[in-house]
């Protein structure tokens, strides 16, 4: 018998119990399977907002407190995909939990109290664990509320509830890549958006930013969103993808809104980047940790609006590059004084949080908490981040 025979017993034992579970269950249920090894465990989601760490309810225990991220060693693990371990009282290991590397949350886990919380097989065995709580939470999410309702901190307006349903996960990586993204206020969003695909080693992207506020910007953004995945899953390239966007938003409305972007095709074997940018905010490349240039190239009118031409750009990128993608609401975001965050802040930002090794989607939390601490705490409007890494290294940061 190995060490980690207890914990693969233990992860069966989970999977068994999954397929009928409730995702009002989904705490008590991991507890329970980690029982028969003398442990314990407790199920922490990450809000909406990106600041804490929020308990996912269960029924057979109160409910401990919420865990900030910028101030607590559960944080930590987090922010850097990594087990910490906590000497106690008592003894426990924060183990981050993710979907691919989407990151979720943590599982604070109790071992017997002989454990020796170095051990590696300890540790493995915390991490099969998580990995398949990462799925439960990712695939039982949208059979009830519970694991959306633990995510908030107040209530969730309908312009935002719609949006979010329609974005993919914040966070994705193949072998030679990683897109990761965040987009606020995350409770009030208005008509900003991103999207990516991945298909034959061709990175897909998007960033989108509809004319207006509230609901109608995200209607409108919505259909561009749906024009858009619906011409490229039927192989259309990226003028036609543009044009797609243009149809279905002139088909639909008549008082001339639209939608500024960025459409782009990023092959990961060759480092070619082509691009169409409809009236948005044009991409950063940083280069060796370093702003080096906006690709200002690729320029067409926003979508939406008839008789916009579609010129494709292109760039050739290097291996280790990387691409920062915004909407204007992170440019123009203005302090109590007036002041804009403007793009150099930014660039300085992104070129520090690169420079210390942080994981793209921690790089993005803490930009987008800049602009956000910028603003005095609120959003005049959307303000989205798109970060693209092409490099195994980046890919091999964002995983647990």
């Amino acid at each position: 018998m190995t060490a980690t025979d207890p914990w693969h017993r233990a992860l069966a034992d989970l999977v068994s119990r999954s397929h009928r579970l409730p995702p009002d269950e989904l705490a008590a249920t991991v507890d329970a399977a980690l029982r028969p090894l003398g442990a314990a465990a407790t199920v922490y989601l990450v809000d909406a907002e990106q600041r804490d760490l929020r308990p996912l309810p269960d029924s057979q225990r109160p409910a401990p407190a919420v865990l900030p991220i910028d101030t607590s060693l559960a944080g930590r693990a987090f922010t850097q995909v990594e087990v910490h371990a906590s000497p106690g009282p008592p003894p426990r290991l924060w183990v981050p939990i993710v979907n691919g590397t989407d990151r979720l949350g943590l599982m604070e886990v109790f071992p017997p109290p002989d454990a020796d919380l170095a051990d590696e097989a300890l540790r493995d065995g915390c991490r099969l664990v998580s990995g398949l709580v990462g799925h439960l939470v990712t695939s039982k999410r949208d059979y009830g509320d519970v694991l959306h309702r633990a995510r908030r901190s107040r209530p969730m307006a309908v312009s935002a509830e719609l949006l979010w349903h329609l974005l993919p996960p914040l966070t994705f990586a193949t072998g030679e890549a990683v897109v990761s993204a965040l987009l606020e206020p995350c409770y009030e969003v208005g008509g900003d958006a991103f999207d990516y695909a991945v298909h034959g080693g061709v990175l897909t992207l998007a960033i989108l930013d509809g004319v207006g506020h509230g609901l109608p910007a995200v209607l409108t953004t919505s259909v561009a969103l749906a024009a858009l995945r619906a011409a490229r899953r039927a192989g259309a390239g990226l003028p036609a993808l543009a044009r797609a966007v243009d149809a279905a938003i002139l088909a639909e409305w008549q008082d001339a809104r639209f939608v500024t972007a960025v459409l782009a095709e990023f092959d990961t074997g060759s480092g070619l980047l082509r691009y169409v940018n409809a009236g948005h905010p044009p991409p950063v490349l940083l280069r060796r940790g370093r702003a080096v240039r906006e690709l200002a190239g690729g320029r067409r009118l926003p979508l939406g609006l008839p008789g916009g031409d579609v010129e494709v750009a292109r760039a050739r990128l290097e291996p280790g590059d990387r691409l920062l993608l915004h909407t204007d609401g992170v440019t123009e975001a203005r302090d109590p004084a007036g002041e804009m965050f403007g793009l150099p802040r930014l660039a300085d930002l992104a070129e520090r949080h690169i420079g210390s090794g942080l994981p793209a989607a921690e790089t993005l939390r803490r930009l987008s908490h800049a602009v956000t601490e910028h603003q005095g705490g609120t959003h005049q409007d959307d303000a989205t981040l798109m970060l693209v890494e092409w490099s195994a290294a980046a890919s091999a940061n964002a995983e647990p």
